[in-house]
């Protein structure tokens, strides 16, 4: 557990806005969703710098993966 100096008003505002029962729920919410975003940023710096096979058929690779593990009924 930590103790933090928040400002109330904005505290208030992000309990009122994500309809949170308590500045606990509050302030669990807001870090959860800052580490989600921030994940998604680090995500997003991978786009242009990952090589694919332009010819690349997931849906055929996949019916080939069940076919051979006998999941495909005729």
């Amino acid at each position: 557990m930590a103790y933090v100096i928040v400002d109330n008003k904005l505290l208030e505002k992000a309990r009122k806005l994500g309809h949170h029962r308590t500045k606990k729920e509050t302030v669990v919410a807001a870090l959860d969703e800052y580490i989600k975003r921030r994940q998604q940023q680090g995500i997003l710096s991978l786009f242009g710098k990952i090589e694919y096979h332009t010819g690349y058929d997931y849906r055929n690779e996949r019916k080939k993966e069940n076919s051979r593990d006998g999941l495909l009924q005729s």
